[in-house]
């Protein structure tokens, strides 16, 4: 079986002006496993994220998802393969303000058929909505309320039910805990983690939190696997 993840010479460069790279010379996920990307802001967190779902893409090197070499599709069969394959969790959280609940967490299965059978297998989008909402401890009649309407901690779980439904292989959380205090950010985790063993996922969590890495099966931290530097010029 393939692994989840596998980067090999990876280069990526991006700005206009004075342009960064990125190198990352090998780096490797397995399926089902917890991970911790450790690092501070600026050190590439979020163009790592980008790079693995498919959202920016390598100029040289290889990157394999799932056994998908993602250079081999185009712009659009990497945003089909995302929306089937990644379940995204933002900082920002990125909900529809004045969608209801239930419309946000079944957001992503309009893009992804094989989520969206996954999901009605067992009674139907929103039966399955509701479910993951209530098991991420949000009340009963939440999915009638709008977005705008919620907390911060309301707001963040229905973002994760929004990753979760449909099953997809991997959830990528981007900072998922930096508005929460240590209690809500316990309890948050513990929901999180419940919920990923059910479905066998594999978890890439990046943080500058040193705080978390009890709750990993593996810790890394962003230096050791990638570097960050202005660009060298062409000396041609």
């Amino acid at each position: 079986m393939a692994d989840a993840v596998r980067l090999r010479g990876v280069e990526y460069k991006w700005g206009p002006r004075d342009p960064f790279c990125l190198s990352v010379s090998e780096f490797e996920v397995s399926r089902g496993e917890r991970l911790l990307l450790l690092g501070a802001s600026g050190s590439g967190k979020s163009t790592l994220l980008s790079l693995l779902t498919g959202i920016a893409l390598a100029q040289a090197g290889s990157l394999e998802i799932l056994g998908q070499p993602l250079d081999e599709l185009g712009s659009s069969g990497r945003d089909r393969f995302r929306a089937e394959h990644f379940g995204i969790i933002f900082q920002m959280f990125n909900l529809l303000p004045y969608g209801s609940v239930v419309d946000n967490v079944l957001l992503p299965l309009s893009f992804a058929p094989r989520r969206r059978a996954r999901a009605t297998a067992s009674g139907g989008m929103e039966s399955e909505g509701r479910r993951l909402l209530s098991a991420l401890g949000l009340p009963a009649g939440i999915g009638k309320q709008t977005a705008a309407t919620l907390s911060v901690g309301q707001q963040q779980r229905v973002a994760t039910a929004r990753a979760l439904i449909g099953s997809p292989e991997i959830i990528v959380a981007d900072e998922p805990t930096s508005a929460l205090d240590d209690d809500r950010q316990q309890d948050f985790l513990d929901l999180l983690f419940g919920q990923i063993e059910a479905t066998g996922a594999t978890l890439i969590m990046v943080s500058h939190d040193r705080r978390l890495t009890q709750h990993f099966t593996r810790v890394i931290q962003l230096n050791d696997i990638l570097t960050t530097s202005k660009c060298k010029s062409d000396t041609r």
